[in-house]
This record gives structure tokens, C-alpha cells and sequence, in this order.
């Protein structure tokens, strides 16, 4: 199955360490193929595979690391 890439609103993040949280959280959800946090943007883009995870998994990863996806 193809590659999906989306970009997901993180509110919460005030430095590095936030950024740092956010991206290893994602990174361990199965199917990510790539995670990048940007904080001045206040977003994560993530490169998945639909078949391995979705959406919801994203979304959930970022709230369990005690951050609020918008």
C-alpha cells in the first residue's frame, strides 16, 4: 500500500523538549515511516502506511504524550 502523508495541529509545545516528545511518540507508532515536528508551526508531518496504522493512532500518540491535537 502507498505511503500516506498528512499533517497533524499539535497545541501544547513551548521548546525542543516538546518537540523532541512529540516526534519519538509518533515515530513508535507502527506503519510511521517519518515524523517531523515543527514547533514555530506548532505541527507534526507524518509519512505512514495506511494499512499499518491511521489517523486516529496519530492523533492518539500525540494526546498520550500530553499534547492536544486541534
Amino acid at each position: 500500500m502507498a505511503e500516506q502523508e498528512i499533517t497533524i495541529q499539535v497545541r501544547g509545545m513551548s521548546c525542543d523538549h516538546c518537540v523532541k516528545r512529540v516526534t519519538q511518540a509518533l515515530a513508535a507508532v507502527p506503519g510511521v515511516v517519518e515524523a517531523h515536528v515543527d514547533l514555530a508551526s506548532a505541527q507534526a508531518r507524518v509519512r505512514f502506511t495506511p494499512g499499518e496504522t491511521q489517523v486516529a493512532d496519530l492523533e492518539a500518540a500525540v494526546i498520550a504524550a500530553g499534547y492536544q491535537v486541534a
